[in-house]
Parts: structure tokens; C-alpha cells; sequence
């Protein structure tokens, strides 16, 4: 599948956004507290992650929620892909992005166990400086993702392909332990910040996986719970 630069029109957070710091802006407007990591920490653990590639060549972006469905980067081609040893959660609250500091959403992070159907991004090896410098600046603001290396595995991938993946933070100060479905559904139902409703978060995920024919089962059940909930 070929790409370009993810787009969704009616999401804030685009490239030219990223570039003149939207995340961190919004962050210090909110008037949380929130520590966020400086450009220097960020480029660190940048480098530090590409230095780290297992292999070399172009380097693989693993998106497992908001990233497959506007990634707002540059990259040379995309595929359904599947990782071992890490499942898709909800389990990072957020009181600003898609809540508030009186009723904070929550967002996806990869916690430990079990398996992830998700998209792989392909960027050209000239390019990952750049183009993963915004993705730095929109997925390593507080520290509460942890970027590693998985093992890919997929139709159109190579056998020994790894790509970088941002699993949680299990020690970040908004971490949240697996609470029910039910609970997850009542958050994700009520909750909104300046990056729109974590309910659109959760159904734009869907539609994502749908459109390269992943089914996600938990994320299904929480989106009938969704449109089920009252306040």
C-alpha cells in the first residue's frame, strides 16, 4: 500500500503542528503540572532508538491506535502487521489531549502479555531522522511510553523485520492499571479534551484496523458499551 502523509480533516494534530510544538504548548496552557521532556531529552532517546536497530535499512514504525489513522509523517509504505509479547490497552489517562484535569480520558498504550494486530510504516532510512523527530515530539511528551524494538510479523514483511513500538511506562504518573470494560467504556464515553472525544479516539481506531481488515474484539465490545452508556 502506497502513502504519503496521513491526514484527518477534522483532527488538530497535523505535521505543521507538530512541527511548531502544538503538544508541548498545549500542554503548558493547561496549567496541569505535567513534566514534559525537553527537545534535548527527546532527541537522545531518538538516537538513542535508531542505534539501537536490529537491522539496517529503512526503519519500521509499528501503530497500534492513532497513528495508523493520521500518522502526520512521511513514510514509503504501510502493512497490517502483528507483534508477540505486548496487547492493546487502555491504560494511560489523559487530562488534557482527549480529557480534562476534572474528568481525564483515556488513551491506548501497549502493556505487556499477549499479542497486537496493528499497521507497520515503512520510512525511508534517509528520512527517520526527520520524519520520527515528529513522532518523538507527539508520542514523548511526558515519558509515559517506553520506545522499543518488536519483531514484526505479516504478509509483504521481511522475515527478520523489526520496527519501533512505544509501550507504556508501567512506573509514568498516569499509568492506569486494567480497571473493567465497563469502567474503560464509562471513561471513553464521557471524556473530551482538545484533541477532540476519547469516544472519536476509540471508533477512529476501529475504522482504522477495519480499513486493513483487522477485527479487534476488546475494542468492540468497549464500542457497544460505548454506545450503550448514559451518563
Amino acid at each position: 500500500m502506497e502513502g504519503s502523509i496521513g491526514k484527518n480533516r477534522h483532527h488538530p494534530l497535523t505535521r505543521e503542528a507538530l512541527q511548531k510544538g502544538f503538544v508541548d504548548e498545549m500542554i503548558a496552557r493547561s496549567g496541569t503540572g505535567l513534566r514534559v521532556l525537553s527537545d534535548k531529552e527527546r532527541r537522545i532517546s531518538l538516537e538513542a532508538t535508531l542505534a539501537a536497530q536490529p537491522t539496517s535499512g529503512d526503519v519500521w514504525l509499528f501503530a497500534y491506535g492513532s497513528l495508523i489513522w493520521n500518522p502526520a509523517f512521511h513514510y514509503v509504505e504501510r502493512r497490517p502487521a502483528l507483534i508477540r509479547g505486548w496487547h492493546r490497552q487502555f491504560c494511560l489517562a489523559t487530562p488534557i489531549g482527549r480529557g480534562t484535569p476534572e474528568r481525564p480520558g483515556l488513551v491506548l498504550g501497549l502493556n505487556r502479555g499477549g499479542s497486537c494486530r496493528g499497521v507497520a510504516f515503512r520510512v525511508a532510512r534517509a528520512e527517520a531522522e526527520t520524519e520520527l523527530e515528529l513522532v518523538w515530539r507527539r508520542e514523548m511528551v511526558t515519558g509515559a511510553y517506553v520506545p522499543r524494538w518488536v519483531r514484526l510479523h505479516g504478509p509483504g514483511l521481511p522475515a527478520d523485520a523489526f520496527g519501533i513500538a512505544f509501550t507504556i511506562n508501567r512506573h509514568a504518573p498516569n499509568y492506569v492499571r486494567p480497571i473493567s470494560e465497563g469502567d474503560t467504556a464509562g471513561v471513553i464515553a464521557t471524556a473530551s479534551g482538545t484533541l477532540g472525544s476519547c469516544r472519536d479516539y476509540l471508533f477512529d481506531t476501529i475504522h482504522g484496523l477495519e480499513g486493513f481488515d483487522i477485527r479487534d474484539r476488546h475494542l468492540d465490545r468497549l464500542a457497544h458499551l460505548v454506545r450503550e452508556h448514559r451518563d
